[in-house]
This record gives structure tokens, C-alpha cells and sequence, in this order.
């Protein structure tokens, strides 16, 4: 897995593409338990290097009923962005995952973890690639019983999707406190 990370940390593919240049960020063991498929880094994440360090993470920590040492250790959580590194910014949040990173480098991922639990799906990006384009985000997260036991489909959780969360307010009552369960569960 090491070398498959260094290899991916190394990308340059579509570097005439990132506005900041290329930073890949991803994290995993053999052994990660639970993999998080979320859309790309944002500007914080590309400056610090650190995965989900900004208040997106914040907020998905929270849902996760994580601290951050459990949540940044890997064999714990995989972090695996349908793109990897900062695509820029558009006009509300930042543009989409580049398309080259899941294609190119995914299967090879899957075919390093050996002990993945649960894949929980970050948004519409990661929900489209993985569970098909048929249904909108909402409505595979309200079903998400219909995805487990492989995947759990969550909406992004970046400050600008709040209205999402105040619109759907069953989403942190009902699915947050049995996703937390379900996290405790497979950490114990």
C-alpha cells in the first residue's frame, strides 16, 4: 500500500488543469476499516495537506461521532476523494473532482484494502460514481438501508450545504445517531 500511496502522492496528470498545482491528498493502510469516498480537497485541505481539516471535517467528524485521533488514524479511516487534489474554486464551493483520479487510481486502492468495512459515499460525486446516476443525493441518503451493508451515502458536509441540512432536518436526528452507532460498532 505504501508504494501505491507514494505513486499517487507523486500525480501529476492533470496538473496543467489545478489552479494551485498538484497536492494528492489520500490517506490508508491495508487494514483501514472504514473508507470515506468524498469529492476533492478544498483550498485549506490543498494548504495544509491534511485530509478534512477545515470545517467540512468538522462537521463530518461530528456526524461520525469521531474525535481527531481516532478519525486521522488510518487503519481506522481510508480517505479516498473522487479527485485528489484542489480542482478550484467556482462560483458557490469549488469546482468538481477532476475526472482522471478515480478512473486512474481507485481499482488499484480496493485492490490494497483488505479489511474495509464499511465505504461511506461524501456527496453527489462519490454517490453518482458508486451507486449510479438513477436517484438524486437526498434520496439515497434517506434509503441508505438500501446501499448497507457496502456503502452509507451522506450529503457533503461543507458549510454551504447547511440549507440541505435545514431542509432535510430527519438527516441529523434519525440517519446521524445510527451512523454513529453503526461507526462505534465496527472502532470497538
Amino acid at each position: 500500500m505504501e508504494d501505491l500511496l507514494c505513486k499517487i502522492r507523486d500525480c501529476k496528470v492533470c496538473k496543467d488543469h489545478l489552479p494551485l498545482g498538484p497536492r494528492p491528498i489520500i490517506e490508508a493502510t491495508g487494514n483501514s476499516k472504514i473508507v470515506l469516498i468524498s469529492q476533492a480537497p478544498g483550498r485549506v485541505v490543498h494548504e495544509s495537506g491534511v485530509a478534512w481539516k477545515d470545517q467540512s471535517g468538522k462537521k463530518l467528524r461530528e456526524w461520525l461521532g469521531v474525535k481527531e485521533d481516532a478519525f486521522y488514524d488510518p487503519e481506522n479511516f481510508a480517505i479516498l476523494p473522487m479527485g485528489f487534489c484542489y480542482p478550484g474554486k467556482a462560483k458557490t464551493g469549488d469546482l468538481p473532482p477532476r475526472k482522471e483520479c478515480a478512473p486512474l487510481w481507485h481499482d488499484e486502492v480496493w485492490s490494497e484494502l483488505q479489511n474495509v468495512e464499511l465505504k461511506i459515499i461524501i456527496g453527489s460525486y462519490a454517490a453518482n460514481y458508486y451507486l449510479g446516476k438513477r436517484s438524486k443525493l437526498t434520496e439515497k441518503v434517506e434509503n441508505y438501508r438500501d446501499h448497507l451493508p457496502e456503502f452509507w451515502p451522506l450529503p457533503h458536509p461543507s458549510p454551504v450545504n447547511r440549507f440541505w441540512r435545514m431542509k432535510n432536518p430527519w438527516f441529523e436526528e434519525k440517519v446521524v445517531p445510527e451512523l454513529q452507532d453503526k461507526i462505534a460498532e465496527i472502532l470497538s
